[in-house]
């Protein structure tokens, strides 16, 4: 592990007294694992427009350590052009939110879930014995922090269910979740697992953005 630096997430205390000190942010009461959730982050306006650029940019989603099964992951992904003014202004918004170096973050994704499509239980974290660790983590390091954000609600299904406390959090347009992959002595935290579940009717369309423990290059 490398020497700890808060503006990478890692303490993780900085951040979550940042985050506990902010006005409408919940803090899931749970021993297990360090999960935050605001309501209305993004107005409708702009979930609006960011949906059309996913729905405009879509690809197949992909998996890291592919494990054989071949719906693990039905999504489609959207890389969010990194000179639209849309994503500067998104990604301004959570890294000052979350209070991390934003040269720690990832390029913004977007997610789209049709009808049927999920992505099974996972962890955003890259398993240190996973094949393709070294590939994924040599230069940046370990995901620590995730920032993830429901552009709308859809009519039945879509859930994202943190399978180690059994909660289920539903889309809502501009609702944003924050948690640490990380357990606060640096390793991996397992409880993190979560599941982007089926979705029944309508839509989902989420944003997600992943920070890391070396600057993203």
């Amino acid at each position: 592990m490398i020497a700890p630096s808060p503006a990478a997430g890692f303490p993780i205390e900085p951040v979550i007294e940042r985050l506990s000190s902010r006005a409408g942010i919940q803090k899931v009461p749970t021993p297990k694992l360090t999960l935050f959730m605001r309501k209305g982050f993004l107005d409708a306006e702009f979930c609006a427009e960011l949906m059309a650029i996913i729905d405009r940019d879509r690809r197949p989603s992909t998996v890291s350590d592919y494990n054989g099964d071949a719906v693990f992951r039905t999504s489609e992904t959207c890389d969010l052009p990194a000179d639209s003014a849309a994503t500067q202004r998104l990604d301004t918004m959570i890294c000052d939110f979350i209070g991390l170096d934003p040269a720690h973050g990832e390029p913004l994704q977007g997610q789209r879930y049709a009808v049927g499509q999920e992505f099974k239980a996972h962890t955003d974290y890259f398993e240190p014995t996973g094949v393709d660790f070294e590939k994924y983590c040599a230069v940046s390091g370990q995901r620590t922090w995730t920032v993830m954000i429901y552009l709308n609600a859809v009519d039945a299904g879509g859930a994202t269910r943190f399978k180690a406390i059994d909660k289920l959090v539903p889309p809502e347009q501009g609702k944003l979740l924050a948690w640490s992959n990380l357990r606060p002595n640096g390793t991996p935290n397992p409880s993190t697992l979560h599941h982007a579940m089926k979705v029944r009717a309508g839509t989902k369309y989420v944003i997600t953005k992943w920070f890391r423990e070396r600057p993203w290059v």
